[in-house]
């Protein structure tokens, strides 16, 4: 039984929706703290004020396996971020702000559509600016009959006292962890302080639900599956994420290791970034990965390095 089902019950769901929306009020939801009142629709740097607004919702299969199964994870993909990553491959939605505003009614609606379509989870791509309105549709989801896992897809971008909220809610955190450098993070994502907030982040997440853990069948049930996007020239600071992974996290933390960069957004501006990553870049970053701990890879992550690796 997922987590927020007795949250429901016990009460703390209803808690931590009231506490999310006062912090609406003097917006510091994620490490921007813009303190804009979005409950009078102001609005910060992700460009929302108190309505949630969603680009598309569908059973996706291009996610990890253990989110995806034989029907799919269920996405629903939230408009706009926190972040302002000049490569990022979804800019009309992040940037652009391609969707329309839902009530918690639809997306409740949404999450339950998603069930009945079969997908093994409910899941929230870029959700750390709306928090309270997620929140504040799974009471009508629940007793409309939610009963799949709910997946927090983030940036890594995320405040630990809003994430504390979360805790018995939400049984999957998927984070990213980009850039280990702070001036690589100022650069590209427009956050210096982005390595300090995402270790942090991570350190709560899997303090609150540990490492990856699967049904008999290799559906995620609870636990953290990380990220880490693969960039050129190192610049993600590959090694030193794997270092403190395994060190301060765990070694056995489910890891994706990507290979999908290319230069979206407009990536093209920065030389460094305007071109796809080279095999040789991305087998040393798998390399890294093993040689710093790492003992649970993503199947998609393919080297002749992780033969030998529990994936």
């Amino acid at each position: 039984m997922p987590s927020y089902i007795e949250a429901h019950r016990t009460g703390k769901l209803a808690d931590s929706i009231r506490k999310a929306y006062k912090k609406l009020e003097n917006c510091c939801l994620c490490p921007r703290e813009c303190r804009v009142n979005r409950l009078k629709d102001e609005k910060g740097l992700c460009r929302t004020g108190l309505s949630a607004v969603v680009s598309s919702y569908s059973p996706h299969f291009g996610e990890e396996a253990p989110l995806v199964g034989t029907n799919g994870s269920g996405t629903v993909f939230m408009t706009n971020c926190n972040l302002l990553c000049v490569f990022c491959q979804n800019w009309e939605v992040s940037h652009l702000a391609d969707g329309s505003k839902v009530n918690s009614e639809i997306l409740a609606g949404m999450m339950l559509n998603l069930q009945r379509r079969g997908c093994h989870n409910i899941n929230f791509v870029t959700p750390s600016h709306v928090i309270p309105q997620i929140l504040e549709a799974l009471p009508s989801a629940i007793e409309g009959g939610l009963n799949v896992p709910i997946v927090y897809n983030s940036s890594g971008y995320d405040s630990v006292e809003t994430l504390k909220l979360l805790e018995g809610i939400f049984d999957i955190y998927m984070p990213d962890f980009k850039f280990w450098d702070p001036e690589m993070a100022g650069k590209y994502l427009k956050a210096q302080d982005y390595p300090e907030k995402a270790r942090e982040a991570l350190k709560e997440m899997h303090r609150q639900v540990g490492d990856l853990t699967l049904d008999r069948n290799g559906i995620a049930l609870k636990g953290i599956l990380l990220r880490h996007l693969v960039m050129p020239e190192g610049a993600a600071g590959t090694r030193d994420i794997m270092r403190f992974i395994a060190r301060e996290i765990s070694p056995n933390t489910y890891v994706n290791v990507m290979d999908q960069y290319r230069p979206c957004g407009i990536a093209n501006k920065y030389p460094s970034l305007n071109r796809t990553i080279t095999r040789d870049e991305y087998e040393e970053a798998l390399r890294a990965a093993i040689e710093e701990g790492i003992t649970r890879l993503d199947k998609g992550s393919k080297s002749s390095y992780a033969v030998n690796v529990d994936i």
